[in-house]
């Protein structure tokens, strides 16, 4: 991350100038060949640099000794909480932060007299006094690599004459952000829009305005309830606006940090992780389970296993015994189709309604964030190398989540690609090699040809440990 703020006049004294730096460089060679000695990283470096910044008096040579020093230096999440109060916002008015934490996200934190022209889709601070010009063009959208999102430009005006006059004012802060990307998919609107969404605006409590562009007006349909349960004002079109509207401050994009989860240093003041967004989910559905079956109390009860039934790829070829095989573990069993449909409120409750979640990896298993924590996730990992991925986006945000995950990777003795390509083509020999050749590749072979057929005997262990986790609750 870089603090994007005015750079220091040239009106001060060279002699002040070169005395404090000498003085600084002194200090911070001393400090630097001792951090080198005790192998400490670069981010204690930045840390340093900030408190030996603090024994100088002149401001401005404070923010260029800064600037210089945090641009050398690898920004982690500790260092970015140091320099940065750990919110994302500016500790004074009339500053714009630049954050690029993380691999995915782009932001700016505009704060003061900020003033967004819908029609140019420029996002304008307007300076208390003369101010040098900077620009600043990003995609509001959590993956800043998505070529068909419309690009935002921050600008911090000169002086107030370049400010375009407010025709809407407002007393609360703004989030804007992109829908398109790859919105559309149920995974990626928790993972690119809803959770980041989560992560900008709860703070808030409410008192926040979404401004959206690249707008997909199914989703706001579709997520109403999750967008009501974020902000008390109706969200604003930008592609269909003719305004020009005012903030105290706004937050232009929304900051991806991993798979379906929430990194807390990151998160405003570090006060988020991502327990916070399931619940937070649980509460505006009105989810009335937070707790899966207890066979402890209840010794005699069947819980409940649902099977979620895909209608195209990776389809389980034997659904039927599967379910047998679930019966015969202790379980009622049933398989649903689980795409989403104008809204997302019926399905959320009927996860809900279950103890485990049973699917081959795909979008579906997102429904993992209604399950009462406690509950199980039993993810099919297709044939292909493919167990880092799952794990990355459903494994680790299920124990995030506090379910019990277990996972069932597939052979290739189980995979339809067997069948369909021969055991002597490279998808089926060398999966390295399929991955290695592209993203492209690899889901054409293990994501969009194949489906799987379980080793019923095989699989009666993974049925198994399930049940056994809901008998510890």
């Amino acid at each position: 991350m870089s603090f994007c703020e005015e750079k220091p006049g040239k009106s001060m004294k060279k002699a002040l100038i070169h005395l404090n730096i000498g003085f600084v460089v002194g200090i911070l060679s001393v400090l630097l060949i001792y951090l080198v000695a005790s192998q400490r990283s670069a981010v204690t470096t930045c840390a340093v640099a900030t408190t030996v910044a603090q024994l100088i008096t002149d401001k401005q040579l404070i923010k260029e000794i800064l600037v210089k020093l945090v641009s050398a230096c690898t920004i982690s999440p500790i260092a970015d909480k140091q320099l940065n109060q750990g919110s994302g916002e500016s500790s004074e008015k009339g500053k714009v932060v630049y954050n690029t934490k993380g691999y995915y996200s782009e932001t700016c934190e505009v704060d003061g007299d900020v003033r967004i022209n819908s029609t140019a889709l420029t996002v304008s601070l307007v300076p208390t006094s003369w101010s040098e010009h900077r620009e600043w063009r990003i995609r509001p959208y959590s993956r800043k690599t998505m070529p068909d999102v419309k690009m935002v430009t921050v600008t911090q005006l000169q002086d107030k004459a370049a400010a375009p006059a407010c025709t809407v004012t407002y007393s609360v802060p703004a989030v804007l952000f992109a829908l398109g990307g790859l919105t559309g998919n149920f995974w990626h609107d928790f993972t690119d829009v809803l959770v980041p969404l989560f992560i900008a605006s709860r703070r808030y409590a409410g008192e926040v305005q979404f401004l959206i562009t690249n707008m997909r007006p199914w989703y706001p349909v579709a997520y109403k309830t999750i967008l009501q349960g974020l902000s008390k004002y109706d969200v604003v079109d930008l592609d269909d606006d003719a305004h020009v509207r005012c903030f105290p401050h706004v937050t232009v994009g929304i900051h991806q940090h991993r798979d379906l989860g929430i990194i807390p240093e990151w998160s405003p003041g570090g006060r988020l992780a991502t327990p916070d967004f399931t619940r937070f989910v649980r509460e505006v559905y009105a989810l009335p389970r937070d707790a899966p079956a207890s066979l402890v109390r209840e010794p005699g009860r069947r819980p409940r296993l649902l099977l979620i039934h895909r209608g195209h790829s990776r389809r389980f070829m034997n659904r039927q015994e599967i379910l047998r095989a679930a019966e015969a573990a202790g379980f009622e069993a049933v398989a649903m189709d689980l795409r989403r449909d104008v809204t997302v409120d019926e399905q959320a409750r009927v996860v809900n309604s279950f103890d485990v979640l049973l699917g081959v990896h795909g979008a579906g298993l997102t429904n993992l964030l209604f399950l009462p924590p406690g509950a199980v996730l039993i993810q099919v990992v297709p044939y292909g190398k493919m167990d880092v991925i799952a794990t990355l986006e459903f494994g680790e945000p299920a124990k995030e989540m506090g379910l019990r995950y277990l996972d069932y990777s597939v052979t290739a003795e189980e995979s339809t690609l067997l069948e369909m390509l021969g055991s002597e083509h490279p998808a089926i020999k060398h999966p390295g090699a399929i991955h290695r050749s592209g993203w492209d590749k690899m889901t054409e072979f293990y994501l969009d040809k194949q489906s799987v057929r379980i080793n019923i005997a095989r699989f009666t262990a993974t049925l198994t440990q399930a049940f056994d986790y809901l008998r510890q609750q």
